[in-house]
């Protein structure tokens, strides 16, 4: 019985990802902490209501992952989010806001988060999100990908003749679908993902 136990034991379990919670709504924490700690491979490490508590957290903590509230103390999660990503670059950050992903989404990836879920959206939502980044791929909305593969597109229609692959696309087709497997092929990429990581690199180049 003892050997039995014993064997049983050292059967490894992967490790919990651990999640950092930076927003300053006290009640709005407890639901998402609750949320992801429903989930078996997540576990929320801390919570933080301003960016001195999430810069000291970061650093005691070491997440694997951190869900910003882009209107922390303001505005601030956006600032949040550069200084953590210059102090920690391999930290994958998602931005979670009221503020429609139209207007926020760009800023904060430029500001180096992976992801942007608004707080409308379906918890489910949040759980892909998280599962996404922590995988290395970033995530937005089907219609947030589509506005920046539009401009990438839009780019091409109108711009002069280079050696940019960005300027050789087939521009005959009618619909953002068919833009998608022509930017595929054209840029030479092997998936959606890569084409979105495509379209959000070029995107951020231009601001």
């Amino acid at each position: 019985m003892a050997t039995t136990s014993n064997a049983n034991s050292r059967i490894s379990t992967k490790p919990k990802s651990k999640v950092l919670l930076v927003d300053d709504h006290p009640i709005l924490r407890r639901g998402i902490a609750d949320l992801i700690n429903s989930e078996n491979n997540l576990e929320v490490c801390g919570e933080a209501g301003n960016m001195q508590d999430a810069f000291s957290l970061a650093t005691q903590l070491k997440p694997d992952l951190a869900i910003i509230d882009v209107s922390l103390d303001g505005n601030n999660g956006i600032e949040l989010m550069k200084n953590l990503t210059s102090r920690s670059p391999n930290l994958p950050l998602i931005a979670y806001s009221m503020h429609d992903e139209s207007i926020y989404a760009e800023r904060a990836l430029r500001a180096g988060a992976k992801g942007y879920v608004m707080k409308q959206a379906a918890p489910e939502l949040l759980l892909e999100a998280i599962s996404q980044v922590l995988k290395g791929k970033i995530f937005l909305s089907e219609a947030m990908s589509d506005r920046l593969l539009g401009k990438l597109v839009g780019a091409g229609a109108s711009a002069a003749p280079t050696t940019s692959p960005i300027d050789k696309l087939c521009l005959s087709v009618k619909t953002i679908e068919t833009y998608r497997e022509h930017l595929k092929q054209k840029l030479n990429l092997a998936s959606g993902q890569e084409l979105l990581r495509y379209a959000i690199e070029w995107s951020l180049n231009q601001s």
